[in-house]
């Protein structure tokens, strides 16, 4: 196995007399889909808010890279490579696909944001641009106005202007969400093929997706990781039944 790319080493987080964080340990080699499952209000997503220095953890540490990152803001753990989709899409809805991320080269670039008409003229923005809609299967919407693109065609934007950061690892919370059969297929797809050159943590509550794209998974529960292995040892795992799984969506998901 690779050498850990991302190390979380006793990560603790309290909102008043609520333990959001329990000691999170875990590691993430490069080039691995990491899945991160668990039901909700397990601390799933403020585990990735601390990722992202959006939360500050009360103890613990975290590297990145070889780097502790731990109070660094969000913009310098953006710099280093690191990241992130969201649970709601933020995007802008009068804009373009390709305005939307053409902003984001721009903003990773460091120029301010007021000059975005521009962005409809550099091609040194454009151009990147465009090859993140292509990486997600949205070349032949770049045109079209976010608005009037569906629920599907936002996550996968999402992830195109994550992409156009240059990132060395994404950090995707549940890029499903909302979505029907037909576009969660599309996006375990696109999913399929950025992990081939991207290390990925995903939370995700599909898990039909977590089990066809996980190298490993981990399982939260009430803030404390139960659970870390293979998908296979993770199916099998007794106190993983009991706590999230369900034997019932356990034997679904052997099928």
């Amino acid at each position: 196995m690779a050498e850990p790319f991302l190390v979380i080493d006793g990560v603790t987080k309290r909102f008043g007399g609520v333990l959001a964080s329990d000691a999170i340990t875990l590691s993430v080699p490069k080039g691995e889909l990491h899945a991160i499952i668990g039901p909700n209000g397990a601390g799933k997503t403020t585990l990735i808010g601390q990722l992202t220095g959006e939360i500050t953890p009360n103890a613990g540490s975290i590297r990145f890279a070889g780097r502790d990152i731990t109070t660094l803001p969000t913009y310098e753990r953006s710099m280093l490579g690191l990241a992130r989709s969201f649970q709601i899409t933020s995007l802008f809805q009068d804009f373009t696909a390709l305005d939307n991320v053409a902003l984001a080269v721009q903003a990773h670039a460091g120029h301010s944001f007021h000059f975005w008409r521009n962005a409809r003229d550099e091609d040194e923005l454009r151009a990147p641009a465009r090859a993140a809609l292509e990486r997600v299967g949205l070349s032949h919407r770049a045109d079209t106005v976010v608005a009037s693109m569906s629920h599907g065609e936002h996550r996968q934007l999402e992830i195109a202007m994550a992409l156009a950061t240059r990132p060395q690892m994404l950090l995707l919370d549940e890029p499903m969400a909302g979505m029907g059969p037909e576009e969660s297929a599309r996006m375990v797809q696109t999913l399929l093929e950025l992990k081939k050159q991207y290390t990925i943590l995903l939370i995700e509550h599909d898990m039909e997706a977590v089990f066809a794209l996980a190298d490993r998974i981990s399982v939260l529960v009430y803030g404390r990781v139960i659970a870390t292995g293979l998908p296979d040892d993770i199916r099998a795992n007794a106190e993983v039944r009991q706590a999230y799984l369900g034997e019932q969506e356990a034997v679904t998901v052997n099928g």
